[in-house]
Parts: structure tokens; C-alpha cells; sequence
């Protein structure tokens, strides 16, 4: 995992276009650079690899995305472009940029795109969560109703008892 987000982080910097990476090194070194996007955190690249190593499709990295006038919304983390689905990785400084995320994630609601955030703390202690959101919404389901194993109650999730 280190190795892919530090390739990610070198794309990203623009210290390598990508072009020599798949002929350097080590069969290990190859596979990694083909799964290499030029992600902005490294937490991005572990939310993406979780996404990967589960088994779905690979998102587009740093998408630009545009309303139906052509306007500029917002970059998105990760993009599934089938499924009009928006990635957020909400980091640490997210308090921070809150009142500007929220304006962003407004734009590209009223643009017609779905919006899933994610923290650390999702990647890391519940990435069963995590990507079961993300299939349920490729496969055109609402994932704030439904999270196998758990049920929303009074505005948060917790698990059934049966």
C-alpha cells in the first residue's frame, strides 16, 4: 500500500507523467503502476484500493465534472461515471472547508450526480460499510436506507439486534 500511494502522490506532484513506470523494476512494481492515479491524499489512494480490492471497477481519480450547461460543479476524489456516483474522502482539515464542501456538494446534487463521503475512520473501521454503499448505489439502490447489518434510527446507523 505504500508503494501505490507513493506512486499516486508522484503523479499527482507531476514528478513522473507514468509513461516509465510500467517498465521499471520488479513484476510487483508493474502491477502497482497500473492501478497508479495521480490521487490528491493518501487516504484517497487506501479508499480507492478498497474499492478495487473488493472487487469493483477501478473510479476515475481527480475527476473534473460539469453540469448539464457545461459549467464546472467540482473535482471529484473518485468517479463511477455509469452510475453518475461522486467519492468524497473527507480528511482531517474537511471542518475547515465546510461551508465551501457544502456549496460543492449542492452543485453537483442540482446537477444530477450522487454523492457518497467517507472519512478515516470508515476506511479503516468500516470498510464492509464502505463498500457496500458504493454497490448499492452502482446497482441503483438508496444506501442511506439500507446497510446490510444495519438500519437507521433517529438520524444515525446502528446495528440490528437480530
Amino acid at each position: 500500500m505504500k508503494a501505490l500511494v507513493a506512486i499516486d502522490m508522484a503523479l499527482h506532484r507531476g514528478l513522473t507523467d507514468g509513461t516509465a513506470l510500467p517498465c521499471a523494476g520488479t513484476r510487483r512494481l508493474r502491477a502497482l503502476a497500473a492501478l497508479a492515479a495521480p490521487a490528491e491524499s493518501p487516504m484517497e489512494t487506501r479508499l480507492r484500493w478498497l474499492l478495487i480490492d473488493a472487487g469493483l471497477s477501478r473510479p476515475e481519480v481527480q475527476k473534473d465534472l460539469r453540469d448539464g450547461d457545461g459549467r464546472f460543479v467540482g473535482r471529484a476524489d473518485l468517479y463511477y461515471p455509469a452510475a453518475r456516483l461522486v467519492i468524497e474522502y473527507d480528511g482531517g482539515n474537511h471542518r475547515d472547508r465546510l461551508v465551501e464542501d457544502n456549496r460543492r456538494q449542492n452543485l453537483l446534487v442540482n446537477a444530477g450526480f450522487r454523492l457518497l463521503r467517507f472519512t478515516a475512520a470508515d476506511i479503516y473501521h468500516r470498510p464492509d460499510v464502505v463498500v457496500a454503499q458504493v454497490r448499492q448505489v452502482q446497482n441503483g439502490r438508496n444506501p442511506s436506507r439500507e446497510v446490510r447489518g444495519l438500519r437507521k434510527t433517529r438520524g444515525i446507523h446502528r446495528r440490528n439486534a437480530g
